[in-house]
């Protein structure tokens, strides 16, 4: 048995191969793969395993024996420690090219696909620093003097990291944060979710729960010509300057009788689908979510939108066969088996798949290619100095490619 190799063994030194999906790095000791955060390819490392499993193992690193070439110093050591900059040890140019090889890796490793070459298959990046409209704090009480703290967590524990400042963050987040333990009394709630809207404008935040002294309404952001209106419990996109460019890569330029857009939010997608198609039908389960979307839809004066609060799996056989378009969005699970059995007898001639989870998409992917073709992949780095990546696939029904 391969883990069987870990057995005893404290530590190790190892070389890293490469990352994997989610920003791991890989490693092996004698032919087992060990996954170690915060590793760099090329890195020599001195790691300590702190998970063995029968095929693989985890673990840490001790020291960095020989860094690898895309290894810099941490631009902001306060976080390290944290899930919130995995990958802030990698150059900035770098880090894109290398989440999505491992993408790529992962899509046609477990969904048996080879991806289009360029100009087909497309990496599309940001600015890697001040780019996010959202982000969710912890807080707890400082045991020594009392007060309150406020930060995120520590990688994979419940320790708080007090922050006072996030350069991740959008300039109208960030200065909120070193003055808003004072704003949480002395029983705090344990998590906070803040989103930002327009640029510059630093009194259109949105803190939630809503708490006195701090604003907690509605915020709005315009993305390309379509005002939208969310607040800090809503699901939203969270890379400001590529919101735009995400959104004409999903909607295109196809147009049509009626479109689908499946995890619809806030209408992000269903908008500009209703610029393009006679009707537009978003479903939407989260209530507040919806209630945004309709609210979206009448500002902006599309009233060919119309939004259904049930869950895709309950609405999924109202599909139509044959539908000129669906937009699917789903969380990190990816879809349901029913889903993807009825796009499959439906036969949609068009299917977009927006995904944040390279490993269900590539589950997702094996099945829909028996029906689907890969028109056009983006590989979209929505979250840098972080393992994740946003993947775009276009998908057209394989006889309307005849």
């Amino acid at each position: 048995m391969p883990g069987a190799r870990l057995a005893g063994l404290d530590e190790l030194e190892v070389r890293v191969e490469k990352l994997v999906a989610g920003g791991e790095g890989l490693a092996r000791f004698d032919g087992v793969p060990l996954f170690i955060p915060r590793a760099a390819p090329g890195d020599l490392l001195r790691v300590r395993l702190v998970e063995r499993r029968a095929d693989y193992g985890r673990a840490e690193i001790v020291d960095v024996l020989e860094p690898g070439p895309a290894r810099r110093p941490d631009p902001f050591p306060e976080l390290s420690r944290s899930g919130a900059a995995d990958l802030q040890h990698l150059r900035d140019e770098v880090q894109p090219l290398l989440k999505a090889e491992a993408v790529r890796e992962t899509l046609e490793r477990l969904g048996n696909l080879k991806l289009p070459p360029p100009p087909a298959t497309e990496l599309v990046a940001g600015e890697p620093w001040g780019y996010r409209l959202r982000t969710q704090l912890h807080t707890d009480v400082d045991p020594v003097t009392g007060g309150v703290r406020v930060g995120y967590y520590a990688r994979g524990t419940n320790d708080l990291i007090p922050l006072t400042r996030c350069p991740l963050l959008v300039p109208e987040l960030e200065a909120l944060l070193p003055t808003l333990a004072e704003h949480l009394g002395s029983d705090p709630p344990l998590r906070l979710d803040l989103a930002a809207g327009e640029p510059g404008n630093f009194n259109d935040v949105s803190v939630a729960p809503k708490l006195p002294d701090l604003p907690g309404g509605e915020v709005t952001l315009t993305v390309n010509d379509i005002t939208y209106s969310y607040d800090a419990r809503c699901f939203f996109q969270a890379h400001r300057g590529l919101l735009p460019r995400l959104v004409d890569l999903v909607v295109g330029p196809w147009e049509g009788e009626a479109a689908y857009d499946l995890y619809a939010g806030v209408g992000l997608f269903a908008l500009p689908l209703a610029r393009r198609y006679q009707k537009v039908i978003a479903v939407e389960s989260d209530s507040n979510a919806a209630r945004y979307a309709r609210l979206n839809a009448r500002r902006n004066r599309l009233l060919n939108v119309e939004i259904d609060p049930r869950v895709v799996e309950s609405w999924i056989e109202e599909l139509p066969e044959d539908a000129d378009r669906v937009i699917v969005d789903p969380p990190r699970a990816g879809l349901a088996m029913e889903i993807r059995k009825t796009l499959l007898a439906k036969r949609p001639k068009r299917l977009t798949y927006v995904s944040c989870h390279p490993a269900t998409l590539a589950r997702d992917l094996r099945l829909l290619k028996t029906v689907y073709d890969l028109e056009k992949v983006y590989l979209i780095d929505l979250f840098p100095q972080t393992g994740h990546m946003e993947t775009v696939v276009q998908m057209v029904r394989r006889e309307e490619q005849e």
